[in-house]
């Protein structure tokens, strides 16, 4: 008996057990705060003459969009799949952070160049104003960085809004002692220092988010998770003989998937195969989106589609039948080989 066996798998469990109606609470209450605090910033950044606290009013206005962004994505990625809409609209949180991430490394390309003219021609500067609009600053960020923590950092989005945040906050601190030493020591270049500080966490955080959200519109693995010893492993599996076309990916930040070909010994119990094949996925990969076709080796259709890309040792002259005249990834079988 041959079977296409199909799993699908869905898991919607949410972190730290938050529901999505918490998540946007939690980001809504971080909204308030950092528009808030972010145009008192801005006001006195002008007074005094700070680029530093202007580059950390700029930056927060980063973190206020990025979560902007988060609660529409988490909206529309809420919504049910339809028409050709197949996974819903679930990577739209993708695409937020994506923005996100380019938004924050084009942001750093023009305060680096506002902070080296300031380094050539400082102007005056109010240490004291600084001083203590930083670390009040200090204050929002610590309370806004507790609110998204308590949100679902497994979504790319609110990780890098946390993230944002966390920059944010170390960007204050090096503000509130750049404002420290223009007030004992008259030394206005350190505010154009400190914002090269925060420029560089800047850079830090974007190139992540766009690297992160770029690994999965490529539909590359997850991180953590080795394609190739995942199909070592499968196919160390009692009766399998053959693991093929197997594919690794994620939906959106937090849900991977998987779809194989798993060939199994003449005999063996298709249902049984791939039902300890889907727990293996789930308890030790995480994977419950799986999608597993299981045939018999050597049956009628079956034996046409024994994969070989290049001569290796197996367990029968069967698996030397070419098939899959366009495959995809590497064959995985018992016993030593190269991948």
């Amino acid at each position: 008996m041959t079977e296409h066996a199909h799993s699908h798998g869905h898991s919607h469990s949410h972190a730290h057990g938050v529901s999505p109606d918490a998540d946007r609470r939690w980001l809504r209450a971080a909204l308030i705060l950092l528009t808030a605090y972010m145009a008192v910033e801005v006001v006195i950044g002008v007074i005094a003459q700070s680029l530093a606290l202007i580059s950390d009013a700029a930056h927060m206005l980063t973190d206020a969009v990025s979560i902007v962004l988060a609660l529409i994505a988490m909206r529309l990625a809420a919504r049910p799949a339809r028409g050709g809409y197949t996974y819903g609209l679930k990577r739209a949180e993708i695409l937020s952070a994506q923005a996100n991430g380019i938004t924050l490394l084009l942001l750093s390309v023009w305060l680096a160049y506002e902070a080296v003219e300031r380094l050539i021609s400082p102007p005056k500067v109010t240490g004291g104003l600084v001083l203590v609009t930083a670390l009040s600053g200090i204050v929002v960020n610590l309370i806004c960085t507790w609110l998204l923590s308590k949100a679902n950092r497994s979504s790319l989005n609110v990780e890098g809004a946390y993230q944002h945040i966390l920059t944010d906050l170390f960007g204050f601190v090096a503000t509130a002692v750049a404002g420290l030493v223009v007030l004992t020591t008259g030394f206005e270049r350190a505010d154009a220092i400190a914002t090269l500080v925060v420029v560089a966490l800047m850079l830090r955080a974007g190139t992540g988010l766009v690297r992160e959200s770029g690994r999965i519109f490529m539909e590359a693995a997850p991180a953590g998770i080795d394609p190739d010893a995942l199909g070592d492993h499968l196919v160390a599996a009692d009766e399998v003989v053959e693991v093929h076309d197997l594919h690794i990916w994620q939906i959106t930040s937090g849900h991977p998937a998987l779809s194989a070909h798993i060939l199994v010994a003449p005999g063996g119990d298709c249902h049984k195969v791939r039902r300890s094949l889907q727990e293996l996925l789930s308890g030790e990969y995480g994977i419950t989106h799986a999608t597993l076709q299981v045939d018999h080796v050597g049956e009628q259709g079956a034996a046409d589609e024994l994969l070989t890309l290049s001569p290796r040792p197996g367990p029968g002259p069967e698996l030397q039948a070419g098939h899959c005249e366009d495959a995809h990834g590497p064959v995985h079988r018992p016993g030593p080989h190269r991948h």
